[in-house]
């Protein structure tokens, strides 16, 4: 009753959801990826994977997609004879997927219809699927289970907001969460939670943050000269990289650095939004505020280097790594506003102190590391970030304790590759 309910739910919201789509599509010069979203893989996708075993690995958007990435190079390296096939539910997730030499297939999530998650799962016929972090959908889980293919949640996290939810609709969830195999949850708490909202005990392990397996990566001096003269940044300027931020961080961000390019003629912005379709919008708060600034798609145009008080704004997906590894401060937005914040380990990782807001439900933990291991410091507002930005650009011997700090805290925290591999190679 429960699954005749929701497919007659999705029937209904689907004129609203495929027009979505289109108009995603047509707004943004892309081609459609209906045919894709309804299960259908073409004859040259196909034969990517024929004749092979293969393990299917959903990543929704970009966040969990990189946060999977070492993940998938682990079962690559153990399983090389198994085609991995990786699915995104978002445009920008799956435009990271295809620079993943890890994945041999890309694909879009099918929608959740019993006819689209038939035909997908028909022709893919994977061993073993993984879901990263809490994506739930009914007709998918269902239709592995009764194909016998072994479904693994890994990188699961349950978050204050959705744990009240979920806990609302238990009795729906338990049934839900019977078709996986396995749930490796970040934290106790995070296991503790799916457990109370259906999941079964036997199946929970509690297998760390894959975020926290990232390498402690130190660019050499060469390395560094090259990628800063590549984005046209001069060796003298100090660079403050402003990354994934959302509407209403942009306006702060760029008045703090109004504020302090005055004191010093050796600062540069690099402004990376979450996403690249607000990228106009940034530029129109640039113009306003007088400041100079260039697209990430039109570097090649330029000439002449970087100067101090310019801004350089990312209109582009997949850079944001490369801009962390030649910063010297580094803020990481959907924070200053209640969005819940996004990875701050990436900046970490370089030796990069890293800033962020008050609001980083989604990554509590993390922060809580961060904070307690002296790699970063929490701002509550534009007046602490210009405050904290100050100190910190004016202190270069500060910034280089926080930077170590920082591989501190990577190398005390690794290990959750290895606790994710041991419970998907019980299934292979």
């Amino acid at each position: 009753m429960i699954y005749f309910l929701y497919d007659v739910i999705l029937y209904l919201a689907s004129p609203f959801l495929i027009g979505y789509h289109v108009f995603r599509s047509l707004t943004r010069g892309r081609p459609s990826s209906l045919a894709g979203r309804s299960g259908r893989l073409s004859s040259e996708e196909l034969m990517k994977i024929e004749g092979h075993e293969t393990i299917w690995v959903h990543s929704v958007s970009v966040g969990e997609t990189i946060a999977v990435k070492s993940l998938l190079e682990s079962i690559k390296k153990r399983f090389p004879q198994k085609k991995i096939v990786l699915s995104n539910g978002t445009e920008t997730g799956r435009s990271i997927s295809l620079k993943l030499q890890e994945a041999d297939l890309c694909i879009y999530f099918p929608f959740d219809f019993g006819f689209a998650v038939r035909r997908a799962m028909n022709s893919i016929r994977p061993s073993l699927i993984i879901i990263v972090e809490t994506e739930i959908w009914p007709n998918f889980l269902r239709r592995a289970r009764l194909q016998g293919v072994p479904v693994v949640l890994v990188n699961g996290r349950i978050s204050d907001r959705s744990f009240n939810r979920y806990h609302v609709l238990r009795r729906i969830f338990r049934m839900v969460l019977k078709d996986f195999s396995a749930l490796c949850m970040q934290t106790v708490e995070d296991a503790r939670r799916i457990a109370a909202i259906g999941a079964e005990p036997s199946k929970v392990h509690v297998a760390g943050n894959l975020k926290y397996d990232v390498p402690v990566k130190r660019i050499s001096d060469e390395g560094f000269a090259n990628l800063r003269d590549s984005y046209r940044i001069p060796l003298s300027v100090s660079v403050f990289t402003a990354g994934s931020t959302h509407q209403g961080e942009e306006e702060q961000v760029i008045r703090a650095y109004l504020k302090l390019s005055p004191e010093s003629r050796n600062l540069f912005l690099v402004l990376v939004p979450r996403h690249p379709e607000r990228v106009a919008k940034v530029c129109e708060i640039l113009k306003g505020e007088g400041l100079s600034y260039t697209l990430r798609s039109r570097l090649d145009g330029r000439n002449s280097p970087f100067r101090s008080g310019e801004v350089l704004v990312v209109d582009t997906i997949g850079e944001l790594t490369k801009l962390y590894s030649i910063s010297d401060l580094v803020f990481v937005g959907g924070s200053l506003v209640p969005v819940g914040g996004h990875n701050v380990l990436e900046p970490v990782s370089f030796h990069v102190p890293v800033l962020f807001g008050p609001y980083m439900h989604n990554f509590k933990e993390i922060a809580s590391l961060v904070l307690r291991f002296k790699c970063g410091a929490q701002v509550t507002d534009e007046t602490e970030l210009t405050h904290a930005m100050r100190g910190l650009l004016g202190d270069e011997g500060k910034r280089r304790d926080m930077g170590r700090n920082g591989a501190s805290l990577i190398e005390e925290n690794s290990g959750s590759i290895e606790r994710h591999l041991a419970v998907i190679a019980s299934f292979l």
